[in-house]
């Protein structure tokens, strides 16, 4: 097994407390609604979004931390990826910023199946497939201020 570690940051004009709740807290709502060409549906197989739920990619959520804006979860199962890894850990954090926005921290750890490597072009398809919901998100806050306020 190899094991990849990558970092990514993003800041936005939306405020922290609201960028988590529509992007993490409601994932499982928005991002189809926001993406239905990438994304059909997300059905949450057992629990009810928090700490311990399982979605049907299966993604493990391990922690979910409303007071400090951090979401820990695991992809386990389900996609395409995953015939080339055991899984896929990420740990996203929302920060304030001192304009009334946020600054989100996304750590992402990858297991591999074998001495898989990643390549630069793999990186950068999982960089702006990441970077699409964000932006998706954020236009969707920007147009709907009182959405997830």
């Amino acid at each position: 097994m190899v094991v990849f570690k990558l970092s990514d940051e993003y800041n936005s004009p939306i405020p922290a407390a609201r960028f988590f709740r529509a992007l993490i807290g409601d994932f499982h709502n928005l991002i189809p609604k926001l993406m239905p060409e990438a994304i059909e549906s997300i059905d949450i197989v057992q629990g009810d979004g928090g700490a311990g739920t399982i979605i049907f990619i299966k993604s493990r959520v391990d922690v979910l931390d409303e007071e400090t804006l951090t979401c820990v979860y695991r992809l386990i199962e389900g996609s395409q990826l995953m015939e080339k890894f055991e899984s896929i850990a990420y740990e996203v954090n929302f920060e304030p910023t001192p304009d009334g926005g946020s600054k989100s921290r996304i750590a992402s750890t990858y297991y591999t199946k074998g001495d898989f490597q990643l390549n630069e072009e793999e990186i950068k398809a999982g960089r702006e497939r990441g970077l699409g919901i964000y932006i998706a998100v954020e236009a969707y806050l920007l147009q709907n201020p009182d959405a997830y306020a």
